[in-house]
């Protein structure tokens, strides 16, 4: 690429815009519950609400990325307000008696279901640093550290959460261990604590000796108790955005240690046997799910491009060039934001188609529902601003 600083201006321009013009208005009139606090996020392609069950996960989520669009894009009070109104929803409707938090409640904080995951937990804790970022208000950051300090009370206490599987079923999940990096990091730029670090260091360290297997030019998402290969359909599964994200988190904390060589190496190491594993090569697009030994994957949604792993996609890339300086990195930004720009935005409507067919096709139209909402394309949008100005910078 001959010019790269007028290729990432050109993108920072366009991320902000797109923020401001089209994902956080779509989500600010057709998400954001103004009579009951929090958000809406099963909604159909033109923003008209099929379903009031509110995700809890997402409440965390968009007051998440209402805090972090005020303190990096523009100080919007509406954005604030948001960010207010759906945190004390969070804490006056979705947290049950015993602290765990809940995943579905109705419009006006019913509850309907929990789950044994502690995600609701951790999305909740960086809204509440975020949001204290934002305003200053350090009690917020002080119920972020308390809510990390539940969901580690939570998981390491034998009995509090059903096990996934029967007892003789003995494996590990990356799931938990990637997003607790993510988690501990937005927290400690608001509060100290050494669980924090403490937190960030073993999470990393498991993904090197456990999750890591380099006879497959893997990071697989389930392993025994030890790092052991178990060769199963969900042993064998490899998630390349899954993968793909934690390569940014990794990469985001060793830039917080002054670019900590180590750290650089792991996080590119990830990025690129994910990239070599996720990029569809006939069509495009990071597919959903490989098998480590190339036989078919188990998931129906195998061979399908979901919004989420192209946008964590153009934040590694972005990390791995600012890291390295290395021309392949932009060229995978231009590739993946190339695809993910022609396929993904509803030119008609806004905001972001979710679910394609492995071709590029919509499957369905729907701009949300449980498990999509306001959260990895306007944190992509967010944190590639940032990235660009930074390298742009330098």
């Amino acid at each position: 690429m001959d010019n790269v600083k007028e290729y990432l201006n050109q993108w920072s321009s366009s991320y902000k815009e797109d923020l401001l013009t089209n994902i956080m208005p779509f989500w600010m009139q057709f998400g954001w519950d103004r009579k009951h606090g929090g958000v809406y996020t099963c909604v159909n392609r033109d923003g008209s609400l099929m379903d009031t069950t509110k995700s809890v996960w997402f409440q965390g989520r968009f007051a998440f990325v209402c805090s972090f669009a005020y303190n990096t894009i523009e100080k919007n009070p509406e954005w604030l307000e948001a960010a207010k109104s759906t945190l004390d929803f969070i804490e006056k409707y979705c947290i049950d008696t015993d602290g765990h938090m809940f995943f579905e409640v109705t419009d006006n904080g019913e509850p309907i279901r929990k789950r044994r995951y502690v995600f609701s937990e951790s999305f909740a804790a960086i809204a509440m640093a975020e949001y204290a970022q934002a305003t200053g208000d350090k009690t917020y950051a002080e119920k972020a550290l308390k809510i990390f300090k539940q969901i580690k009370h939570l998981t390491e206490t034998p009995g509090l959460l059903p096990s996934k599987y029967c007892d003789s079923v003995k494996m590990q999940g990356h799931s938990l261990t990637m997003i607790l990096i993510n988690t501990a990091s937005r927290i400690r730029q608001v509060i100290s604590d050494p669980i924090l670090d403490e937190q960030i260091e073993w999470s990393i360290n498991q993904i090197r000796k456990y999750f890591i297997h380099p006879e497959f030019k893997a990071l697989l998402e389930t392993v025994g108790p030890n790092g052991e290969f178990i060769n199963t359909n969900m042993g064998r599964t490899i998630n390349p955005g899954h993968c793909i994200e934690t390569a940014w988190f990794i990469l985001e904390e060793a830039k917080y240690r002054n670019w900590d060589k180590e750290l650089v190496d792991l996080g590119l190491t990830i990025l690129d046997w994910s990239w070599e594993w996720g990029w569809d090569k006939e069509y495009g697009g990071i597919i959903n799910f490989r098998d480590c030994l190339n036989l078919p994957p188990q998931d129906y949604s195998q061979d399908m491009k979901f919004w989420w792993p192209q946008t964590e996609a153009i934040i590694a890339a972005l990390y791995a060039y600012e890291a390295t300086g290395e021309p392949k990195y932009i060229e995978m930004h231009k590739q993946i934001s190339d695809y993910t720009y022609a396929h993904f935005p509803d030119k008609e409507y806004g905001e972001w188609y979710g679910y394609l067919r492995r071709d590029g096709s919509v499957a369905q139209p729907a701009k949300g529902n449980l498990f999509k909402g306001p959260f990895h394309i306007p944190r992509m949008m967010i944190k590639s601003y940032d990235l660009c100005k930074e390298i742009i910078s330098k």
